[in-house]
C-alpha cells in the first residue's frame, strides 16, 4: 500500500520510452495560437491580461536592466503554472514533482544571475559575501556561511517546489483512499472526509499557483542582487 502511494510520482513509459517530455510539452497546446487580427476572442484577451499582470508583478522589484529577463521569467511562470495545475487532474502526471527537473530549471537560471553579477559588477557581487562592519575575527566564518547560503539557493528552489507539490498530491491520495474505503462502512464519516478532500483540493490549486509564483519571484530577486 505504501509503495502504491508513490507510484503516481514515477514517470509513465510507453514501450520503454519515458513520457515526461510529452507531459512537459502538453501545456503549450492549451495556449491560443497567435493571430494578426485586431479583434480577438475573450480567451485571448483574458490571456493577454493575465500575461501583463504576471509580467508587471515580476518586473516590479527589478530596474530597467533586469527587464531584459521579462520574457524568460514570464515564460517560466506560465510553464510552471500550467504544469502544476494540470497535474491536479485525475490520471495525470506532474513533472514538477521530480527533483531532477526542478533542479534543471533552478540551477542554470541561478547560475545565469550569478554570472551576470560577476560580469557587470564583480565588486558588488563579491561584497554580498561579507557584510559591512563585520569584526575581523568573524570574517572567515561569515564568508564561509554566506558562500554556503549562496550555493544552496538553487537546491532550496528545487526542493521547495518538489516538497510542496509532492506533499499535496500524497494528502489528496490518502484522503481520497480513506473516502472510498469508508463509504460502504460509515457513509456519514465518508461524506465528511469527502468535504475535507474538496477543501484540500481547493487549497492545492492555490498552492500550485503560489509555488510557481514563488519560484520565479525568488529568481527575480536573485537577479536584482546582481544587476
Amino acid at each position: 500500500m505504501n509503495l502504491s502511494f508513490f507510484d503516481q510520482f514515477a514517470s509513465p513509459c510507453l514501450l520503454g520510452v519515458p513520457l515526461i517530455l510529452l507531459s512537459m510539452l502538453f501545456p503549450a497546446l492549451l495556449l491560443p495560437s497567435p493571430d494578426n487580427r485586431w479583434v480577438t476572442n475573450r480567451l485571448s484577451t483574458l490571456q493577454l491580461w493575465f500575461f501583463h499582470l504576471v509580467t508587471k508583478q515580476l518586473m516590479m522589484p527589478l530596474n530597467k536592466t533586469g527587464h531584459k529577463w521579462a520574457l524568460i521569467l514570464t515564460s517560466l511562470m506560465m510553464f510552471l503554472l500550467t504544469i502544476n495545475l494540470l497535474g491536479l487532474l485525475p490520471y495525470t502526471f506532474t513533472p514538477t514533482t521530480q527533483l531532477s527537473m526542478n533542479m534543471a530549471l533552478a540551477f542554470p537560471l541561478w547560475l545565469a544571475t550569478l554570472l551576470t553579477g560577476l560580469r557587470n559588477q564583480p565588486s558588488a557581487s563579491l561584497g554580498h559575501l561579507l557584510p559591512e562592519g563585520t569584526p575581523t575575527p568573524l570574517i572567515p566564518a561569515l564568508i564561509m556561511i554566506e558562500t554556503t547560503s549562496l550555493l544552496i539557493r538553487p537546491l532550496a528552489l528545487g526542493v521547495r517546489l518538489t516538497a510542496n507539490l509532492t506533499a499535496g498530491h500524497l494528502l489528496i491520495q490518502l484522503i481520497s483512499t480513506a473516502t472510498t474505503a469508508l463509504l460502504p462502512i460509515i457513509p456519514t464519516v465518508s461524506l465528511l472526509t469527502a468535504l475535507i478532500l474538496l477543501l484540500l483540493t481547493i487549497l492545492e490549486v492555490a498552492v500550485a499557483m503560489i509555488q510557481a509564483y514563488v519560484f520565479v519571484l525568488l529568481l527575480s530577486l536573485y537577479l536584482q542582487e546582481n544587476i
